[in-house]
């Protein structure tokens, strides 16, 4: 076991090594650049009936603002690895990564629709204006929920690693954050490809703002259980056992929003990092209520 651990510690120093993560953050950068320009460059080319493009997807080339789409998804995937990066170092810090990328999906699909608002006299009657309104107003209580998480994850005691069944309960989560980097490359390119084909051959593809995430919650909250489960080797504490699962159903209700429509997919996002807040601010009052009386 410890072979396994040592082997898959290695890979996690290459894969999230600082000179690795400047170089995929500058790739990142270039390809969010290009990919903007080309986005420019369809809808002008749209515009003035030098190409005629499928109907599908029309809401992204119809207005220069929607090509603010593009590299923002490109930056999404950015925030995924880093997510993985932040796995082992504690079930509070990775909440909070999962929370600045579901925060960056909400903004990049507001980005997409406010090309499409209804300026007639009677907008307010427009169901897409008042989702788009519905999106803006929770998207800026999302930001506030998750300025208080990390003020309350901010308040939690440093601790060495010293024990030696905390540093091979470290050990086992970076192995985990190997595995899923793993699944998630090939989904990712597995996700762009079967996507090129949908448009080419079938006209047809799933919703756009949930490609690729959809999934990747979906294997983000098996790896949390995972970890979770994981957990029990190194811990007997009733409240982290309960904060950690606190965190699992924040991400399932995060996960149950990309199969929503309308306003209940903001809904179900404020609920989950609510809910998520509430978990980790009844935990801090239970483990340090000293701290928390003189805050």
């Amino acid at each position: 076991m410890n072979l396994i651990y040592s082997f898959f510690e290695k890979l996690f120093a290459l894969v999230f090594a600082p000179t690795v993560q400047k170089t995929i953050e500058k790739i990142i950068l270039i390809l969010a650049a290009l990919g903007f320009f080309i986005h420019l460059t369809l809808i002008f080319l749209k515009s003035q009936g030098f190409v005629i493009f499928s109907p599908i997807y029309p809401e992204l080339l119809n207005d220069p603002i929607s090509a603010i789409y593009t590299p923002f998804s490109l930056i999404l995937i950015y925030e995924v690895y880093l997510l993985l990066f932040y796995l082992p170092r504690s079930f509070t810090s990775c909440v909070s990564k999962q929370f600045e990328i579901i925060s960056l999906i909400v903004i990049r699909k507001i980005f997409k629709d406010i090309p499409q608002m209804d300026l007639t006299n009677n907008w307010f009657t427009s169901n897409h204006n008042l989702e788009l309104m519905t999106d803006l107003l929770g998207f800026l209580f999302l930001f506030l929920l998750i300025f208080l998480f990390n003020k309350s994850k901010q308040r939690l005691p440093k601790k060495s690693v010293e024990d030696s069944r905390l540093i091979q309960f470290i050990s086992s989560k970076k192995t985990v954050s190997v595995v899923l980097f793993g699944v998630l490359a090939i989904m990712l390119f597995s996700t762009f490809f079967r996507w090129i084909f949908d448009i080419i051959y079938e006209q047809s593809v799933p919703k756009l703002d949930s490609l690729f995430f959809n999934q990747f919650f979906t294997l983000l909250i098996l790896a949390d259980v995972v970890i979770l489960l994981i957990s029990f080797r190194y811990t007997e504490e009733y409240s982290k056992l309960i904060r950690n699962t606190g965190f699992i159903i924040a991400t399932i209700l995060i996960r149950l929003s990309f199969s929503s429509e309308g306003y209940l997919t903001m809904i179900l996002i404020l609920t989950g990092v609510s809910f998520a807040l509430l978990i980790l601010r009844i935990y801090n009052a239970i483990e340090h209520p000293k701290i928390n009386s003189t805050v």
